[in-house]
Parts: C-alpha cells; sequence; structure tokens
C-alpha cells in the first residue's frame, strides 16, 4: 500500500524500533569509546574539524564508515514515524547522525588508541543519510497496514516482537570466532577466568556439586574426541534457534523457507567475518565434520519436534540451551583454538568484535530469560496468551 493511500488514522508509531534506536545508539557508543581509557589531551575536542584530511584514509575506511551509521538512519525514520515522515525524517536521521558522530570523535580526542578525524564524521553522517533516504519508502509498508506489516502478522504471533528481535541477533551472534559452531554463551567461563583463584575456590565450596561436574567433563573430555563435543554443541544449537524460531511463528507460516533463511544469514555472517577476520582462505575454516553432523542432526531434530505442541518446543529449546551452556562454559578449552585466539591481530575490527563477543556472550542468557519466562506459571504475557489459542 502506497503511502499516500495510507489514511492518517492507518499510521502506527513503532515502540519496537524506538527501543532498538536506543539500543543501537548504546552499542555505537561503546564500540566508539572502548576500551575506555581516557586521557588529558594536548588539543581541543573539536579541533579536529578543521585539521588537515588524514593521509592514510583508505576505500576500506571510508565505506566501513558510511556502513556503520546507515542502521541509524534507518531506525531513525521508522522511530520518528509518523510524526516525522519523508524529507523531514530523513533530515532528522543526518542530524541525528552528525551530532552522534561529532561528538564521539570529540571524546575520541582523548582516547590514546583513537584518532578523531573530520573524514570519520563526514562519512559517518553520509552513512545516516543514506539509512534514512532508503527507510522513508520502507516505513509505510513496514509500520502501516501495508504488504511488510500483512506478512509480520501472517506469519508470526502479533506479540511475538521481542522474541523476533532475538532471532534477529542470532547469526550475527556468530560472527565472533568460537570454539563450536553455535557455541555462544561461555560468558560464565569468562567471569571465572577473570576472578581471583582464591575467589573461584570458596564458589566450588559452597557449589560443591560444580567442581564434580567440572571433573567430570574433563574425565569425559580425555576420552572423546574434540568432533563428538563439536556435534553435540552445534546439534544444541541448532535445535536452541530452530525450535526458538518456531514459537514466533504461526502455523500457516512457511516455516521450512523461514527456518533455511534464518541459517544461511547466519553460516554467510560466519563466513564473511572469518575471511575478514583472519583471511579469505579462512572463511570455511569453521565447516568441520562435527559442525555439519551437528548441524544434520539438529535439522532432523526440527523436523520431528518443529510441528509438535508450542509447550513441547519450549521445553525441547529450553534443553537444547541448558546443554549448550553447561558444555560451553564447563568444558576444557581446545588449545588450538586458545592459541589462534592468541595470535589473532585483530586490527580494524577491534570494535565490531567487541560488540560481536559481548553478542555472542550474553545471547542465550537473554534467550533463557524469555523461556523462563514463557514456563512461569504467573505469567500472564503474549507466550502463554498464544499458547491458549491453538
Amino acid at each position: 500500500m502506497p503511502e499516500h493511500d495510507v489514511k492518517p488514522w492507518q499510521r502506527r508509531a513503532s515502540p519496537l524500533t524506538r527501543q532498538a534506536l536506543l539500543c543501537l545508539i548504546l552499542l555505537m557508543a561503546y564500540a566508539s569509546l572502548y576500551p575506555f581509557e581516557f586521557e588529558r589531551a594536548a588539543v581541543g575536542p573539536f579541533d579536529y574539524l578543521f585539521a588537515p584530511l588524514p593521509r592514510w584514509m583508505t576505500l576500506f575506511d571510508v565505506v566501513t564508515n558510511v556502513l556503520g551509521y546507515l542502521p541509524l538512519g534507518v531506525l531513525a525514520v521508522l522511530a520518528l514515524h509518523p510524526a516525522w515522515r519523508g524529507t523531514r525524517a530523513v533530515l532528522a536521521a543526518f542530524v541525528l547522525g552528525v551530532l552522534l558522530s561529532g561528538g564521539m570523535e570529540a571524546l575520541q580526542t582523548y582516547l590514546p588508541t583513537r584518532v578523531a578525524s573530520n573524514v570519520d564524521l563526514a562519512t559517518n553522517a553520509l552513512g545516516a543519510l543514506i539509512g534514512g533516504a532508503i527507510a522513508v519508502p520502507l516505513t509505510s509498508p513496514l509500520l502501516d497496514r501495508g504488504w511488510l506489516r500483512h506478512l509480520r502478522f501472517a506469519w508470526f504471533e502479533r506479540h511475538a516482537s521481542v522474541l523476533i528481535v532475538l532471532l534477529a541477533l542470532w547469526p550475527w551472534a556468530q560472527a565472533y570466532p568460537q570454539q563450536f559452531l553455535f557455541g555462544d554463551g561461555d560468558l560464565v567461563r569468562q567471569i571465572w577466568l577473570w576472578q581471583d583463584p582464591d575467589v573461584t575456590g570458596r564458589v566450588l565450596d559452597w557449589v560443591p556439586r560444580l567442581g564434580q561436574l567440572q571433573d567430570y567433563l574433563s574425565d569425559l573430555d580425555a576420552v572423546a574426541s574434540h568432533a563428538l563435543w563439536e556435534t553435540v554443541v552445534s546439534a544444541s544449537g541448532t535445535v536452541l534457534a530452530g525450535l526458538l524460531a518456531t514459537l514466533a511463528m504461526r502455523r500457516t507460516a512457511p516455516r521450512v523457507p523461514l527456518l533455511c533463511a534464518m541459517f544461511v544469514c547466519a553460516f554467510a555472517i560466519k563466513s564473511i567475518t572469518s575471511a575478514w577476520q583472519f583471511s579469505p582462505a579462512q572463511a570455511f575454516d569453521w565447516v568441520t565434520a562435527g559442525a555439519i553432523y551437528g548441524v544434520v542432526i539438529g535439522a532432523l531434530v526440527l523436523l520431528i519436534a518443529g510441528r509438535g505442541p508450542r509447550a513441547l518446543r519450549g521445553a525441547l529449546a529450553l534443553a537444547a540451551l541448558v546443554i549448550l551452556l553447561v558444555l560451553v562454559n564447563l568444558l576444557p578449552a581446545n588449545p588450538y583454538y586458545e592459541a589462534a585466539l592468541q595470535s589473532w591481530r585483530q586490527g580494524r575490527y577491534v570494535h565490531f568484535n567487541v560488540l560481536a563477543r559481548w553478542l555472542a556472550w550474553t545471547w542465550p542468557y537473554l534467550v533463557l530469560i524469555y523461556l523462563l519466562a514463557m514456563f512461569d506459571p504467573s505469567h500472564r504475557g503474549p507466550a502463554r496468551n498464544a499458547g491458549k489459542q491453538r
């Protein structure tokens, strides 16, 4: 439905896009200012505006800066709808890009590891402007009663917005190099490694079964192959993501094509980022025997359980999540994986990898909160109401 055919009473605001815009701004600020080691500078915060053009700027840097702020422009236009539309919304997205990038560049003056640049400001603002222009023709079909909104409610449950956002983030969680394919969620292991040995010893005293479980998995790891563990972890991740997606879909939705599209996106992001982070020759190093077996087993489980009752799918997704979290956090780290990370020179991708790593660490725990809320007897939210409509 073209925007000029939409009646004023049919235009709808989207709280979800406004929340997403806020989250994106916070993430961009985090990526721009990490590692937050501010020092006193010999120049003013806005002196970069009148500095000569940097000699080391490459085409890659320009394209990256434009693409980095393009989502900001898209979300800004969507978040402003329907109060501001068309050229007015695009200009607002452009101004937001200028203010955000200008502020980040000014703060980078005080970061020894970063260089404030007027070219970065110009390319970031251009990215926000292009993103806003791209979003204008999509705003009404997506948010008003257009064909995109029609497909959204024809294929997905009405109250599945949070789950759809989690599913959209899952392929990007695969961007960071991991020990196992789909092996997200090793945040507990990292926190454990960050702690003082005395602290971890007291934790083991408080939870004695935890130490026994660690010893048991270490004994199993001594006799089991890495491929076996990768098969189990990859299968658990496949089942978790696939069943989670079915919880958001209506029974009339084309589930198999949608699931295939989601997994193809994850594989594509994994391959592209592997080529960027290491070398093009290593783009498919993650395609191992264990990963293939795990995906195939997980796909078979999805074919069998994907049409089951919603409660059963939720329970199986929760079980797969628990298995995934236990294994990625308690299995001994593969020495080859650790050696690869230690020799990995992140270079220009360091700030992207910081975001990707935190996403890989936290995504399973966000899903855990969602699934536990789904099975909460006192919960009166969308998941329970959707189950009653079956």
